[in-house]
């Protein structure tokens, strides 16, 4: 019982670090390069970000581990871990909607860091169901429908301020 609440708080942290960072850095890059800013601010706006988000949801993830596990000694590891994985789930998929701006620029790299997110988006409704045990169609297109939406105002508030 133990181990599978253990499964479970890391799973957790892991979806919910990837798909918010998936989110947050295609929304705001997409919102930025909408604004017109050049490649170079676009790619510094998106490192800072991913850093500065992965370690304040990893610092989130650890406090809350933290506060509902306060006393028990063997358990104190959970929250250590959790952050980190929030961290590390967090930075990592922060590069999917980062990397064309790396490579490309204009239209070709804001529509390859969109088009990356969501299939990243669709991949991890996959994961999420096989490791969550639910059913696949429902929560891919939910995490879909979700995250797209999340990407859309990034999107629409960038071209409303431009």
């Amino acid at each position: 019982m133990k181990q599978k609440k253990v499964s479970q708080t890391f799973t957790r942290n892991f979806i919910f670090g990837a798909e918010d960072s998936l989110v947050s850095t295609v929304g705001l890059l997409s919102g930025v390069a909408f604004a017109g800013v050049g490649r170079s601010t676009i790619i510094l706006t998106g490192v800072i970000l991913i850093f500065v988000e992965a370690f304040s949801m990893g610092v989130g993830s650890y406090l809350t581990e933290y506060i509902i596990r306060p006393s028990d000694n063997v358990k104190q590891k959970i929250p250590t871990t959790a952050g980190i994985v929030m961290f590390i789930s967090y930075i990592i998929s922060g590069g999917i909607p980062l990397s064309p701006y790396i490579f490309f620029s204009g239209t070709l790299a804001l529509t390859l860091s969109i088009i990356f997110s969501l299939v990243a988006l669709i991949c991890l409704g996959i994961v999420s169901s096989v490791l969550s045990k639910t059913n696949m169609v429902k929560n891919t297109l939910r995490m879909f429908v979700l995250g797209g939406s999340a990407i859309a105002i990034g999107l629409v508030v960038g071209i409303i301020l431009k």
